[in-house]
């Protein structure tokens, strides 16, 4: 197994955005391969990020000359921590996405040699900053020609400098075509991200619907009222205008666009040039969004405008005259573009790892998944391998009321062992007006992204069985939400192949559920007392109606325990009923069988081989802990417990605040 420590930090998106596109493409190419992320940056190091956002303001000022050991003094504990995790990981290629880990590096590895390929990803795509290689490195990968004059005057071999693009999502790679020519009767496709500007969002959209031919779509993020408000006032606008909340497909709206309005984060820019899509950039707020917005007029990639008034302006002048202005940006995106710079960086940072020897030590980061003496395989009739799976099929993303995105929870799962999962996001009846509101308040799914809904499940869901062996499964909690307690009803739908409308009355959603080969479960179906929450008593007031149409009720969602379930002998699963990163310590499903979807959908419809468990997972992260000469001892009680609640969290994170805490002992 080739092993990958891909590090990233900073108060940007760009650094993270390359990090994750590096490593979906090195583990998309060679299945024997593991990346594994680390920010030593991050917010989960407390006191330490404090440290480090006194220390960027005097990096950033570092322009003219590379590091000196009076301005690495100042990283020291980060050196400390990397050099440890270095150590223990034994990694074959390190990849730096952050110009100061470079400089760490060639600290820790002064008197001897480095026992790893480094491979640096400049993220600076107008004018590379010095820093960049003023330490050491195997490898400097840069995202334009231009880009590589100071690093060859500086002396580094041009062997070592590789313009291959900046690694972006490895989607922009697999699609073929473009949108037709926004000429004629072709509608001129725009997509608006609304991330500055809130206030005014509505004035634009009223303007650039005065242009001709122009079709809208509006991205609105995680902001109920701003979505409520533009939905509203676009009303008579009809099919021209579609406002989504928040979309986890921005890599196909970009493709199937022939212009986005955006600000000028990192990521967005980067993105645009991918799809080849240009871009009129508005509101540059920051240095991070002045480079960006540079990049963009150096390259004539599209437009940068002062005030919100002027984006139909822009928008106007590059579809006059046959969109001529619009093909000559499009023609220089072209010569720029790399969709597939994520793989080619992908096949560099490969062939370096097999440099090395592999296999120096099994570590953490690098693994499939923690040990579990209870999920060790066992022999089942038939010789048919079976196993104790760890499972949870209740759990929300940000596509309703949850924390996480889908990706993010495919990774809190993965790293914690768990064997199948089912993302089931709240879907209301829009037949009624409670349901009318709550998806205005983007507590629900949107009627309009339930197909992108299912389609990115089913993009995390192989990515979740190459990285994790995890199957996933995609889910909808059905709301049937009534005035009173007893009049309503939350229906799970287990393993869906295909939306199925909210509308539908309870008994035709069973039936269809059924008819796709998925579970119908009954969501926590009695009085919830140990945490607040609306009750659903319906189905359980009419449970001889309903019981003979279910296939499993809910014993236990989260930290409530049904008893009345058990007593009436209902076939029942346990699941934690997952909002955000501290939920994952509940109850949870436990069923003996093979690893598979519909082994496991059989053992619940025959209430077989079913049992329930409580989450923990202090006993592994405490051994870990203590294995690294802290005084914390395993259990629920050590200090940890708290952290362990943010999102992301591996046992390598662990690993480093653990020595954090001692080098700040």
């Amino acid at each position: 197994m080739k092993k990958i420590l891909i590090l990233t930090g900073g108060y940007g998106d760009g650094h993270h955005a390359a990090a994750r596109s590096l490593r979906d493409a090195i583990e998309g190419l060679d299945e024997n391969a593991r990346a594994g992320i680390l920010d030593l940056f991050a917010d989960n190091f407390s006191g330490f990020n404090t440290v480090t956002h006194r220390i960027w303001g005097g990096f950033n000022s570092l322009m003219g000359s590379p590091f000196g050991g009076r301005q690495i003094a100042g990283f020291s504990r980060l050196q400390i921590i990397l050099e440890k995790i270095l150590t223990e990981t034994q990694p074959d290629c390190v990849v730096s996405t952050n110009r100061v880990y470079g400089h760490l590096i060639k600290a820790i590895f002064h008197d001897r040699q480095r026992p790893f390929k480094l491979v640096t990803i400049v993220t600076d795509f107008v004018q590379v900053d010095p820093t960049w290689f003023g330490a050491p490195s195997d490898y400097f990968c840069l995202a334009a020609t231009a880009s590589a004059s100071p690093l060859i005057k500086s002396g580094i071999d041009e062997s070592q400098i590789l313009t291959l693009g900046y690694p972006v999502n490895p989607v922009y790679a697999d699609v073929n075509g473009e949108p037709a020519q926004p000429v004629g009767s072709e509608s001129c496709r725009v997509l608006f991200v609304v991330n500055t500007g809130k206030k005014k969002a509505g004035k634009t959209v009223d303007r650039l619907m005065e242009i001709e031919n122009v079709r809208l779509t509006v991205v609105a993020g995680h902001d109920p009222e701003l979505r409520a408000r533009l939905i509203e006032r676009s009303r008579d606008f009809g099919d021209r205008v579609k406002v989504l909340g928040w979309t986890n497909q921005l890599a196909e709206h970009l493709l199937s666009h022939h212009l986005v309005i955006s600000s000028a984060g990192s990521e967005t820019v980067q993105e645009a040039v991918a799809a080849r899509c240009p871009m009129i950039v508005s509101k540059v707020t920051s240095g991070e969004h002045e480079k960006n917005a540079a990049f963009i007029k150096k390259f004539n990639l599209g437009a940068v405008v002062d005030r919100n008034r002027e984006i139909a302006e822009a928008v106007e002048l590059a579809f006059e005259q046959r969109a001529g202005l619009w093909n000559e940006w499009r023609r220089n995106l072209k010569k720029i573009s790399r969709p597939d710079s994520a793989r080619r960086i992908g096949d560099i940072i490969l062939e370096a790892a097999g440099e090395k020897p592999p296999e120096r030590g099994a570590v953490h980061l690098f693994e499939d998944k923690p040990d579990r003496i209870m999920r060790e395989p066992m022999p089942a009739e038939g010789g048919h391998p079976r196993q104790m799976l760890l499972c949870d099929f209740h759990i929300h993303s940000n596509y309703s009321d949850g924390k996480l995105s889908v990706p993010e929870i495919i990774d809190f799962y993965g790293e914690r062992g768990f064997d199948c999962i089912c993302i089931t996001d709240h879907l209301a009846d829009p037949k009624h007006l409670l349901g009318r509101i709550i998806e205005l308040a983007n507590c629900t799914l949107a009627q309009d992204q339930i197909e992108e809904y299912f389609a990115v499940i089913e993009r995390e869901r192989q990515r979740a069985w190459r990285r994790y062996k995890m199957l996933v499964m995609t889910g909808i909690e059905f709301n049937k939400d009534g005035y009173t307690a007893k009049t309503s009803a939350h229906l799970l739908g287990i393993d869906l192949k295909a939306p199925i409308s909210g509308a539908l009355d309870i008994p035709d959603l069973i039936e269809e559920i059924h008819r796709q080969g998925g579970l119908a479960v009954a969501s926590h179906p009695h009085i919830m007392k140990s945490e607040w929450g609306k009750n659903t008593l319906f189905f359980w007031e009419n449970q001889e109606k309903f019981a003979p149409l279910l296939d499993a009720w809910e014993i236990a969602n989260r930290d409530n325990i049904f008893n009345d379930i058990g007593l009436k002998r209902l076939p029942f699963i346990a699941n934690s009923d997952f909002h955000k990163p501290k939920h994952i310590y509940s109850w949870k499903t436990l069923i003996y069988a093979q690893k598979d979807p519909e082994a496991i959908k059989n053992c619940v419809r025959r209430n077989e081989h079913v049992a329930i468990t409580l989450y923990r997972d202090f006993q592994s992260a405490g051994a870990h802990i203590k294995g690294h000469g802290s005084e914390i001892s395993p259990g629920p009680a050590h200090p940890f417990q708290n952290r362990l609640h943010a999102p992301g969290i591996t046992e390598m994170e662990l690993s480093a605040k653990s020595h954090m805490k001692r080098v700040s002992n």
